[in-house]
């Protein structure tokens, strides 16, 4: 009896914590790396900006070498493969990424993460696409697409996207501009049904856990007794 009321306490307890932590408790045993917001949402407390990225590429014989550029805070990074760009002369190729200062929300998309400008001193390859990951924030729903636009105001344009690492999405590239992450406001958000911004689902299943622990309470009562009577 004491090992379940034990149990029953532990599983209680955990049901607690999960409703009063964000959302990343249940990928890991901490919260994933805070998000630097442009514009942060009322949930995300204290905030630090984003930050920029440079990145000189060097050419040798009129080929780029293999690199990656990337945001100082990690939640942009593009990728280039040898000889991915239209070098020319050049000794090598920069590559700046900057957050945009402001959070433009485009009709009909939301867009979850930073914008950034990404650009370079020379065009890249049309068979050289870049690989591009954007991280984003377990407070907010996940995108389900990255957009990009040559002007803030847009157009904005779906690319083909795929779920990265946690909190990250992938997609590719041969062409420079803003690039964002968000999915079409005319549909449901992804993870739509949230607490707090983040998926319902795991609370719910920590609650029909301890429905079902102390559902079974009253049952191993009365088979420990009726096992006591036996014995006595």
């Amino acid at each position: 009896m004491k090992k379940l009321a034990l149990l029953a306490v532990a599983v209680i307890g955990y049901s607690i914590a999960a409703w009063a932590v964000a959302p990343g408790f249940y990928d890991g045993f901490g919260p994933p790396q805070a998000y630097n917001f442009t514009c942060p949402p009322p949930q995300a407390g204290a905030n630090n900006k984003p930050t920029s990225g440079h990145l000189d590429i060097k050419v040798i014989d009129g080929v780029s070498d293999a690199n990656s550029a990337f945001t100082d805070d990690g939640q942009l990074v593009i990728g280039f493969l040898p000889g991915a760009f239209e070098a020319g002369a050049r000794t090598t190729v920069s590559v700046d990424i900057r957050p945009l200062d402001t959070c433009p929300q485009p009709p009909g998309i939301r867009l979850v993460t930073n914008v950034y400008l990404v650009t370079a001193n020379a065009l890249l390859k049309p068979d050289k696409r870049a690989n591009l990951v954007l991280r984003y924030s377990n407070l907010e729903p996940d995108p389900a697409t990255v957009y990009q636009a040559s002007d803030p105001a847009g157009p904005w344009t779906a690319m083909r996207s795929q779920p990265g690492q946690p909190f990250t999405i992938e997609t590719t590239t041969t062409t420079f501009g803003y690039f964002a992450a968000g999915y079409s406001s005319s549909s449901p958000a992804p993870g739509a049904v949230t607490v707090g911004g983040g998926q319902l689902l795991p609370i719910v299943v920590a609650v029909l856990i301890v429905i079902v622990v102390l559902a079974g309470l009253p049952l191993a009562i009365m088979r420990r007794r009726s096992s006591s009577e036996k014995d006595s």
